[in-house]
Formats: structure tokens, sequence, C-alpha cells
């Protein structure tokens, strides 16, 4: 229903700073990621879709399987089903990323968190 649709375009809050939904469709979902300075995401993967990381905005750390790098606005990332990834903002200022997530199931629900510094499970 359209309710659905612009609930589901509305930032959903977390301990790090925000999404926003901004497209989806059969197989993909678009979201506009906000990460305040010096916070993190948990350290997690995800069984059944890969994520492509566009920083728009501010510096992205991110942990892709072994590496650890840093993007800037324009630098872009790719996370393979399975693999072991988190983004930090160790920045002064608001780190805003794109991210595409593809896959055959898309949901919020698939998420495996192996480490979280605000002790979600």
């Amino acid at each position: 229903s359209g309710k659905e649709i612009v609930s589901s375009y509305s930032p959903v809050y977390r301990p790090w700073g925000y999404y926003r939904t901004v497209d989806f469709g059969n197989g993909f979902l678009v979201k506009q990621v906000v990460v305040n300075p010096g916070e993190k995401l948990s350290l997690q993967y995800h069984k059944h879709r890969a994520e492509h990381w566009v920083v728009v905005e501010g510096t992205a750390r991110v942990t892709n399987d072994e590496r650890i790098f840093d993007l800037s606005a324009n630098q872009s990332t790719y996370i393979p089903v399975g693999v072991h990834h988190r983004l930090e903002n160790p920045g002064d200022v608001l780190l805003r990323l794109i991210e595409v997530q593809t896959g055959n199931v898309i949901s919020e629900d698939d998420i495996v968190r192996l480490d979280d510094v605000y002790g979600r499970v």
C-alpha cells in the first residue's frame, strides 16, 4: 500500500546514526546510510545478500573480510554474500553513503552480528 511505501522512506534511527530506504524492487534495495562521527556498526555478515557501498560524504573505515581500509567521497567497495564486514566513521563529520543490496532475499533479519559496541546480538 502507499502508506507502507511512504513509511519505508522515513529514517530508521540506530545507535550509530540512521538509514533511509531510497528505492527497492525484485532482488535489490537501495539505502542512504548516515554514520555519526566516531561511531561504528557491528561486525556482521549476511547469508542471502551482497552489498555495494558508495561513499558520498565524509570518510568510511571499512572492514571487508581481512582488509581494513578508508574510503572517501566517490570511492566504493563490494561486499560479497557471507563476508564479514563493518562500517565505521573515523572522521569528525557525518559519513554518508549509498548502499545497494542485491540478492534473492532482501531482509533486515539477514544480519549475523559477530561484534557490536552497543551490545546488540
